[in-house]
């Protein structure tokens, strides 16, 4: 499993961890019942706390993402990827509401909308 860590990111590193682990289950990179690697393991692998990589399996866990069984480790569980991004979907449609009220207020139309997409979408990491 490959998770790349950005100290420069503003996000926290578990939350980091937990976006990365859910994008490799919702394309299938995780399927479900694969193992996932030990929390001590991964904290080793990243160089980071033991504490931030239990808070992002415990998110996952949470999220219904993962299972984690005491003594065995922690699994990818069984969940309707289509569920899944669906859900994604809706968060979407939603943020790309309040980008359009934004928008609005500043007098860009679509066609400056769509520019600026398409400036973020080819400049992401």
């Amino acid at each position: 499993m490959n998770i790349n860590i950005s100290n420069s990111s503003g996000q926290p590193i578990y939350e980091q961890i937990v976006n990365q682990i859910k994008s490799l289950i919702i394309t299938s990179c995780l399927n479900e019942g694969d193992p996932l690697p030990s929390m001590r393991l991964l904290a080793k692998e990243l160089r980071i706390s033991v504490i931030t990589t239990k808070r992002a399996y415990e998110n996952l866990e949470n999220d219904g993402f993962i299972v984690s069984i005491t003594g065995k480790g922690s699994y990818v569980a069984s969940k309707n990827i289509e569920f899944i991004k669906e859900e994604h979907l809706r968060k979407i449609e939603e943020m790309l509401l309040t980008i359009i009220e934004s928008a609005n207020l500043c007098d860009i139309d679509l066609e400056g909308l769509i520019k600026i997409l398409k400036t973020q979408y080819e400049n992401r990491e």
